[in-house]
């Protein structure tokens, strides 16, 4: 066992190895070659290259490092590319970020970020170039999709981390992975194929359910079209369909704190908000007409099917504020109706009217380029040695909460039978209040910022400056300072505390912090106290009963 510091007193400094094309080159395989190499002084700012459509943010005050881009051939019409960030100082430790959605691009804020710890740090670009919601790259493309939904992350790591070893001189001592969306999904599939490539993965709200994610996405945006139907509920009014929930379910989770931690726990009227007679104007009566409740009754139900069959978890209370992402155009998002055109069914002209559950099944049976992370026998990961810390925001309307839900009793299920516990290597914590993998609605103003995959970089006056928890740098406040002690020291994370700052852009002064607990625990106020200090909250099981108001 290592000692109980998190990182060496002493950072191996990097060897003669040279920061140039030439050195890189010599010695990558025959299928690889470097786009570009070359030093960064301290305190640079990194200026991504303008085609990196998917990621453009430059990230700043980069410590002293070396960054390289290598492109890999993965087949005869594929190729994926990497970055690296190589730092003078190193931790003796690699971290792999992930990626969003469809995107084809390299995650450098991430890889800051990493960097910033001390890092070696890489990203692929997932064998494409696009924008997060663009699928159009896939039509009859086999290998990019394979690229895309496993091999680009394996094989950037497999060979960053030989290039690593020589640049150092060193192997890794410990390797770690951190994503969130598609990038938990990532991380996740990949300790699936590949047990060995981390010893621990941090994944956030992910992304695993491909082939019933995509068609849900479609699925629910239908709930709320044609857009001159009676039962379609305009964008001016999630507003209001998001202040009653709070207003009803806030109090019910025990105290009045503007934050619903127990959605699901919370009975919801929706009827409160029915119009009465010769409202003329929803949005200033702050009402809903009969046809758009059975609307919200179908965004806040489960996607079933015939005979029961469970196909996907509904949108939670509390996730309004993200809605307009799914359910305020014309059409359904294109996550779900490019994934159908150019990934199932290759035939861009397929009209989102046409879905049906055969759709669905259709998904299912080609696993278009084997994406869906749902080998639930984790159990050589395990036998590895390795940690999953996996989190979800309670208020996510990209991605239902209640996927991740799915998947942690799923693998539970699959393992408990063979006498595998879960709880000293796999852990899972769900955020009330945070949105997609960050940020929180303005009427909440829930602790959602942990360090997680995505958040440092949305963080700061200046973008891409920021990384660990300003103020709260260790394993308490970051999950994946957390996850470096569970993996090196075996202090298994029993609380995560969240923090909100009054103003996100400075981080100067904190709002209130909580902790956030392993599932099945939930955060109870102990009754006294101030409510936004996290001393004053305790994690108790679901069934210990309800919190104590103030």
């Amino acid at each position: 066992m290592r000692s109980s510091h998190l990182l060496p007193l002493a950072p191996l400094a990097a060897t003669a190895f040279h920061c140039t094309p030439s050195a890189f080159q010599s010695i990558l395989p025959a299928n690889a070659t470097v786009a570009f190499a070359y030093p960064l002084a301290e305190g640079a700012t990194f200026q991504v290259p303008s085609g990196d459509i998917a990621y453009p943010i430059s990230p700043t005050e980069l410590p002293e490092l070396c960054v390289v881009h290598i492109q890999v051939a993965s087949s005869s019409s594929s190729h994926f590319g990497f970055g690296l960030f190589l730092p003078q100082t190193w931790n003796e430790r690699f971290l792999a970020t992930g990626n969003g959605g469809f995107a084809g691009g390299i995650n450098w804020l991430d890889m800051a970020a990493g960097a910033k710890y001390g890092f070696a740090a890489i990203s692929t670009d997932t064998g494409h170039n696009s924008t997060s919601g663009d699928i159009t790259w896939a039509l009859n493309e086999p290998e990019k999709q394979t690229d895309w939904g496993y091999r680009a992350m394996h094989g950037s790591v497999v060979l960053a981390k030989q290039v690593v070893e020589t640049y150092y001189n060193c192997k890794p001592k410990y390797n770690y992975y951190s994503g969130c969306s598609t990038g938990g999904r990532q991380g996740i599939r990949d300790i699936q194929l590949y047990p060995e490539d981390f010893d621990g993965v941090l994944a956030g709200a992910p992304a695993w359910w491909t082939s019933h994610l995509q068609t849900w996405t479609v699925k629910v945006g239908l709930y709320n079209l044609p857009v001159d139907a009676p039962h379609h509920i305009p964008v001016e009014l999630f507003p209001v369909v998001g202040a009653e929930v709070l207003k009803q379910c806030d109090a019910q989770d025990g105290l009045v704190d503007t934050i619903i931690s127990d959605p699901e726990g919370c009975d919801f009227y929706p009827e409160a908000l029915l119009c009465g007679p010769g409202v003329t104007n929803q949005t200033a009566s702050g009402c809903l007409t009969v046809a758009q409740i059975g609307t919200l009754y179908q965004i806040y139900n489960d996607y079933v099917e015939t005979n029961q069959t469970f196909v996907f978890p509904h949108l939670q209370l509390g996730s309004e504020a993200q809605w307009p992402f799914l359910l305020s155009a014309a059409a359904p998002s294109s996550y779900g109706v490019q994934y159908v055109q150019d990934m199932v069914l290759n035939d861009p002209t397929w009209n989102f009217w046409d879905y049906n559950y055969t759709i669905v099944q259709l998904a299912d049976k080609i696993q278009p380029g084997n994406a869906t992370a749902y080998d639930y026998d984790l159990s050589p990961f395990h036998a590895h040695g390795g940690k999953l810390l996996q989190y979800h925001g309670l208020s996510d309307a990209l991605i239902a909460t209640g996927s991740s839900i799915v998947f942690y009793k799923e693998v539970l299920k699959t393992l408990i039978p063979k006498g595998i516990e879960l709880d000293s290597w796999y852990r899972f914590f769900l955020v009330p209040g945070m949105q997609h993998c960050l940020g929180t609605p303005t009427d909440m103003n829930a602790p959602w910022y942990f360090a997680g995959a995505n958040q440092a970089g949305s963080l700061g006056v200046k973008l891409g400056s920021v990384y660990s928890v300003p103020g709260f740098r260790d394993a308490g406040h970051d999950a994946l300072l957390a996850l470096m002690a569970w993996v090196e020291n075996g202090t298994a994370p029993e609380q995560i505390v969240a923090t909100k700052w009054e103003n996100d852009t400075l981080t100067d002064k904190v709002l209130r912090q909580r902790p956030l607990c392993p599932f099945p625990k939930q955060a109870r106020y102990v009754g006294k106290g101030d409510p936004d200090v996290a001393a004053n909250w305790v994690c108790r099981e679901l069934w210990e009963g309800g919190m104590t108001a103030q």
